[in-house]
């Protein structure tokens, strides 16, 4: 009886390091692969952003100067693009976009582990707002790198999540959870400067706050579920 309870502890202990490496390995690689595409949007810049507006300037979508900054006027070009060529119409050129208005944006990929900061605020993100739209999750965190530039937070990625009581997704432990693609690329879109919460601190759901305090603050945006104040 001791030998068949000896070899089920190993067994079992053999499975779960062969699926913890399995489940390692495919995420690192599926950030990899979304590594290799730069996605556009408000307030991006560079000379990415200028091929675009020259090119949807070249077919009359846009009429603003070809000066390299994503603004109002490039946000309503690539919209009208997308409309009239069945794309999503988000004003943001990603991946797809890109590809119809046959521009190729050139990015270096870059190697990530369990320990980067981009893989650990996806962690968060997907603790926190699995199930939001996408631009939620770019919100949620870009709430967290708020944080870490306010004088009132820890000044790192990693102390402002594991700060006490400050996410659910650390007290229930999902913060544990192997992030998706999605909340791969939205951590990676809010370290590259998009902020759909306008600065926010905070975020909640108001259907289940349990914080009389957090009413006290001032909502800024609403995405999804979640509203986002200071």
């Amino acid at each position: 009886m001791k030998k068949l309870v000896l070899l089920l502890s190993i067994f079992t202990l053999i499975f779960f390091s062969v699926y913890t490496a399995y489940i390692d390995t495919n995420v690192t690689s599926a950030y990899k692969a979304y590594a290799i595409s730069r996605v556009l949007y408000w307030g991006s810049r560079g000379d990415d952003v200028k091929q675009v507006q020259s090119r949807l300037l070249k077919w009359g979508y846009y009429t603003g100067r070809v000066d390299g900054i994503y603004g109002a006027g490039t946000y309503r070009a690539v919209r009208r693009f997308q409309r009239k060529n069945g794309l999503k119409v988000d004003g943001i050129v990603g991946p797809q976009t890109a590809a119809a208005l046959g521009i190729s944006f050139k990015r270096a990929t870059r190697n990530v582990t369990r320990n980067d900061n981009v893989y650990l605020l996806a962690r968060a993100v997907h603790g926190e707002a699995r199930g939001e739209p996408y631009i939620g999750k770019v919100a949620v965190a870009a709430v967290i790198l708020n944080r870490v530039e306010h004088p009132s937070f820890p000044n790192t990625i990693a102390s402002v999540i594991y700060q006490p009581g400050a996410f659910t997704a650390v007290s229930d432990g999902q913060i544990n959870l192997a992030p998706d693609k999605d909340s791969i690329r939205a951590a990676r879109d809010a370290m590259n400067g998009w902020d759909p919460s306008y600065g926010s601190l905070y975020y909640w759901n108001p259907a289940t706050a349990t914080s009389r305090w957090i009413w006290s603050r001032k909502v800024i945006v609403k995405i999804g579920k979640h509203w986002f104040g200071k």
